[in-house]
């Protein structure tokens, strides 16, 4: 029988995602307070934009709060109905990155994990730079089609000189130079700091750290049965025999879990930990097998 003893340890509980380096990614921008979405008229962007562009604000109270598209971004499309009535942290616009990002697909078992915790993200190309900080662009949420409603007609004035404006005149401008955001499944899109050489359509690997924890107590995984924070430990006592103790769990980097609470640290701990009891065939309440035994 193998032993161990508790350890207080740091401890990260870290995401892997699987990514590609891709040119002008589109990300999404979500609604910071439940309101009512009002949407601005965004002209076309002249270039890249050096400062944030204000596309719409969320009403709740009286009081406005706003959505920008960041510096180094261009609107690329509305997500909702202007004047809908949204949820906190729903995507509503749809923002188009100039340059290069990185985009990981996630599925949804890992949504909810890392949902919360998209500050910290690093990258590394497959045969190239890295590891380094990926700033993380909008939400991980999955986005529907962008709008980009046509601006509305100018007032119809007569000129002062010169023929008439009719049919097949001039008439208010178009958006035919920008092209609203296509459907995106659950994603993640963040960029490299400047001077990190990155070549479209390169295999990357992203880490998300989701939570941290500081001087917390310790045990290997294989000495624990069960999970969702509810588990199972065999100390070891003096006699060599075994008492099963219940204990609270919390992060784990797949290496070691954290033990909330059962233990003090000074136990001995078996490994590999408690077996649980084996299920019972089905149809039979008595663990006896099938019918007829």
């Amino acid at each position: 029988m193998t032993t161990t003893k508790p350890v207080r340890q740091n401890l990260d509980n870290k995401v892997s995602l699987t990514g590609k380096v891709m040119v002008n990614p589109v990300f999404g921008l979500v609604a910071p307070v439940a309101g009512q979405v009002r949407y601005l008229d965004v002209a076309p962007a002249q270039g890249t934009p050096a400062k944030p562009t204000r596309v719409a604000t969320v009403w709740a109270n009286g009081k406005p709060s706003n959505v920008d598209v960041p510096a180094g971004a261009t609107f690329a499309g509305r997500l909702a109905d202007d004047k809908a009535t949204v949820p906190a942290g729903m995507p509503v616009a749809s923002a188009r990155y100039a340059g290069y990002g990185i985009v990981a697909e996630i599925d949804g078992a890992n949504a909810y994990r890392i949902s919360d915790s998209l500050g910290n993200v690093q990258a590394q190309i497959k045969n190239g730079p890295g590891p380094f900080a990926c700033t993380v662009l909008g939400t991980i949420a999955a986005l529907p089609a962008g709008t980009i409603p046509e601006p509305p007609a100018p007032t119809a004035k007569p000129p002062a000189s010169g023929p008439p404006t009719g049919p097949g005149g001039p008439g208010p401008e178009r958006r035919s130079d920008t092209e609203p955001s296509t459907p995106t499944g659950l994603r993640l899109v963040c960029t490299a700091p400047a001077g990190v050489k990155l070549i479209n359509g390169v295999d990357a690997t992203l880490q998300v750290v989701t939570e941290k924890a500081t001087n917390v107590l310790t045990v290997p995984v294989e000495a624990v049965a069960g999970s969702q924070g509810k588990g199972k430990v065999d100390i070891v006592k003096a006699d060599n025999t075994r008492e099963t103790r219940d204990v609270e769990l919390g992060l784990t980097d797949g290496k070691v879990i954290e033990i909330r609470s059962g233990l003090t640290g000074e136990e001995t701990i078996a490994v590999p930990g408690p077996n649980l009891p084996p299920g019972r065939p089905e149809g039979d309440p008595n663990g006896k097998g099938g019918k007829g035994q």
